[in-house]
């Protein structure tokens, strides 16, 4: 019955993501300086729901309502496309890696949250 809860699935996938995505940055970060270094990043955490098990559909009431998304891990690092370089090829922008770092720490306390509360949710239904 409590086997595979969704909330739990789609909490564990956004961390999952955001610990992924906060390496690429801190490797972004680290290779500030380097020459011809190529800025990298993962895709955003999209879940897809329509997959899902115990009969639970995503709904829309019309096509751009949700979206589509991929799955619950997140995908491989891809070069990001740089609107200025630097004058030795670097396209690492120390600023806005560290806005994503800090938005990933958002989006991780999140999920940790979202996770949280499901559980004291499950453990106040099992007490009765």
């Amino acid at each position: 019955m409590y086997t595979n809860l969704q909330i739990f699935q789609l909490a564990s996938g956004q961390a999952l993501h955001a610990s992924a995505r906060q390496t690429v940055i801190a490797q972004n970060i680290a290779n500030v300086d380097t020459p011809k270094y190529q800025s990298m990043d993962i895709a955003s955490f999209k879940p897809d729901l329509s997959n899902s098990k115990d009969g639970f559909r995503q709904r829309t009431s019309r096509d751009s309502h949700f979206g589509t998304g991929g799955g619950l891990l997140p995908g491989s690092p891809e070069v990001q496309r740089a609107i200025t370089a630097q004058p030795n090829g670097n396209s690492v922008s120390l600023e806005a890696e560290l806005v994503k770092s800090a938005e990933l720490r958002q989006k991780h306390q999140m999920s940790v949250s979202v996770y949280k509360s499901a559980m004291e949710i499950l453990r106040t239904s099992i007490r009765r």
